[in-house]
């Protein structure tokens, strides 16, 4: 096995939609796939419901409609990517993100990620949109996601 040296990063690539969204290596707490799904009535559309996890509902949503970037179906052979929220919410330990492909773990120099300015304003839970390679990608603004997820969790309960 391999670890990342001082000069890389080591993070998680899924598809969302029609974008590719890199996640931080740290914040990924397990990568499942066939995961049973239970609808949260009232939920906003891009809130696709919820999974046992450890004891845990964990809330699951799909990134591409959250930020605009398609759509994605809840099927039977989803994937998932089940991320540590950071926001010390006690009832929010966690949530997690609906994926196409199973994720792939990448390493990536710290000087690899440029930023992409060919967007003036970027859609809602994107923090920034990033070169990786010739590929354009998409970081995640998780703070963002956790607080979305939590306000739509309290309006439908």
């Amino acid at each position: 096995m391999s670890y990342a040296s001082n000069d890389e990063v080591r993070g998680v690539l899924i598809q969302a939609g029609v974008e590719r969204v890199l996640l931080p290596n740290a914040t990924v707490a397990e990568m499942m796939s066939r995961v049973a799904v239970e609808p949260v009535p009232g939920a906003p559309h891009w809130l696709v419901g919820q999974i046992a996890w450890h004891g845990w509902n964990v809330p699951l949503l799909s990134y591409a409609r959250f930020s605009g970037h398609g759509s994605e179906q809840v099927t039977g052979n989803n994937k998932v990517v089940v991320l540590k929220a950071l926001g010390g919410n006690p009832d929010l330990p966690y949530f997690a993100l609906l994926t196409q492909s199973f994720p792939q773990l990448i390493a990536v120099p710290r000087d690899g990620l440029l930023a992409d300015a060919s967007e003036e304003s970027l859609p809602q839970g994107v923090h920034m949109r990033v070169l990786l390679g010739e590929q354009s990608v998409l970081l995640p603004d998780l703070d963002a996601i956790e607080a979305a997820v939590a306000a739509a969790l309290a309006a439908a309960a």
